[in-house]
């Protein structure tokens, strides 16, 4: 019997996933988790007109979605002070970096990355054969001058940049982004992830004109405006990047649900500084937890705090497996020295009161077990 004749890329590629899904873990457990701490969604749940709006529109949920997501991009636009032309929306973050590899990587093309930052970035520039170049964090954050170097070094055509960053929580002032942007080689596009950015604090996003064609701003709504599920996001730059989209992506990607619920989502925002306030306690009790742990948090402009455990990655591992143990679901960076950290997702008063009680346990088993 003959199989299918895959391609050589995808014949030297594992069958992996970047994340386990917390319903896998749920699965394998056979209860649910008393805090889900560990995907950075938005406890808080999407603005009540949203809700409304996504109820409405699933009357109509036999009809395809608006291809051009026209009402969402007049929206956005007016919003950025943009046109139009220079948004594409799609599938989250995840589905629109997947069409940008798909546009610009061939097989043997260099990329430039932290090694540690998103993931997702990394299983895509795979996939369209990419050969990926990292650099290390500095100080526990992504380093615009190290990763623009490596990529002048190795003639990258994509250079990844997530402000704030994920697993870490750190930051750039939008402005040294733009003044680092000189040192951008030529040919090179900057991938600047900004999914956190609605949670950090003013001057973070970073000031770049649209126009400028060395850059693609990606934005979403699964964090600060709790609509992880409906899976979508925007990317915004030049008008020519933008109209390339139309060549690779599903134009039919982004269901009308969403649609309907990103765009009263984005007229709310009086809901919106009210997450916003409520991220803002929850990282102070995160980094008050650590801190009544002996432990140090780390900075964060985003709906999650990085915990320094003090150790190894091994060790912060051990602890990451005690909580989860009694049931709460947090996750770590990957890379050393970043995976000496957990990082857990902002969450209601119940779930920081879990938390609280868990994690003490967690470090005497981790201790007990690892002892220095």
């Amino acid at each position: 019997m003959t199989q299918p004749r895959y391609t050589q890329i995808v014949q030297s590629l594992p069958a992996t996933v970047p994340f386990v899904g917390p319903e896998t873990q749920i699965r394998a457990r056979g209860e649910p988790f008393k805090a889900r701490i560990g995907a950075n969604e938005s406890v808080f749940g999407p603005s009540p007109r949203a809700i409304e709006a996504m109820r409405d529109a699933a009357s109509e949920v036999w009809m395809y979605g608006d291809a051009e997501s026209y009402d969402l991009k007049q929206e956005l636009s007016a919003r950025h002070g943009v046109t139009p032309a220079h948004i594409v929306v799609g599938s989250g973050i995840d589905g629109l970096l997947g069409s940008l590899v798909r546009l610009v990587v061939e097989p043997g093309d260099t990329v430039v990355t932290s090694d540690g930052a998103y993931p997702t970035f990394n299983y895509h520039v795979a996939g369209f054969g990419g050969v990926l170049h990292k650099v290390p964090y500095v100080e526990d954050r992504e380093d615009p001058a190290t990763l623009f170097a490596k990529a002048a070094e190795v003639g990258a055509k994509l250079v990844y940049l997530a402000n704030p960053d994920n697993p870490m929580g750190s930051w750039h002032r939008g402005e040294e982004i733009v003044a680092a942007l000189d040192k951008l080689p030529d040919g090179a596009l900057l991938v600047l992830d900004e999914a956190y950015v609605e949670c950090a604090p003013e001057g973070t996003a970073a000031p770049v004109d649209v126009d400028d064609p060395r850059v693609i701003r990606m934005r979403t709504f699964s964090k600060v405006y709790g609509m992880a599920g409906a899976r979508i996001g925007y990317a915004l730059a030049a008008p020519e990047l933008i109209s390339s989209f139309n060549k690779v992506r599903d134009h039919f990607g982004v269901n009308r649900i969403a649609q309907a619920g990103a765009l009263a989502a984005l007229r709310d925002t009086a809901y919106l500084d009210e997450v916003r306030g409520k991220i803002a306690a929850s990282r102070e009790r995160l980094a008050a937890i650590a801190r009544e742990n002996g432990l140090e948090p780390l900075p964060s402009a985003t709906n999650f705090v990085a915990i320094d455990c003090g150790r190894d990655g091994a060790f912060a591992k051990a602890v990451l497996d005690g909580l989860i143990a009694r049931s709460i679901f947090v996750r770590m960076p990957f890379a050393a020295p970043q995976n000496r950290c957990i990082r857990v997702s902002c969450g209601t008063e119940a779930d920081m009161a879990a938390f609280a009680a868990a994690f003490p346990g967690a470090l005497d088993d981790a201790r007990t077990d690892q002892p220095e």
